[in-house]
């Protein structure tokens, strides 16, 4: 598993692929959610606006699972 920090309360999953290095901008985002699967905390979730906070586990097809740890707890 790949831990992914943050300093703020959330990120959301669009930023979250933009921390975790699988798109390089936010604008690939949308796209990329709609055609891979992502679960978070084991179910599927294709907004990019979810709101991931301090241990939220993300399974992403292909690129594995990541979890988010707030620097700050």
């Amino acid at each position: 598993m790949i831990q992914i920090n943050i300093t703020t309360e959330y990120v959301t999953l669009g930023q979250f692929l933009k921390l975790a290095d699988i798109i390089s901008s936010g604008g690939q985002a949308k796209p990329f959610l709609a055609e891979v699967p992502i679960l978070v905390n084991g179910e599927v979730d294709q907004r990019r606006g979810r709101k991931l906070r301090d241990g939220d586990v993300i399974d992403v097809e292909d690129y594995g699972q990541f979890v988010i740890k707030n620097e700050g707890n």
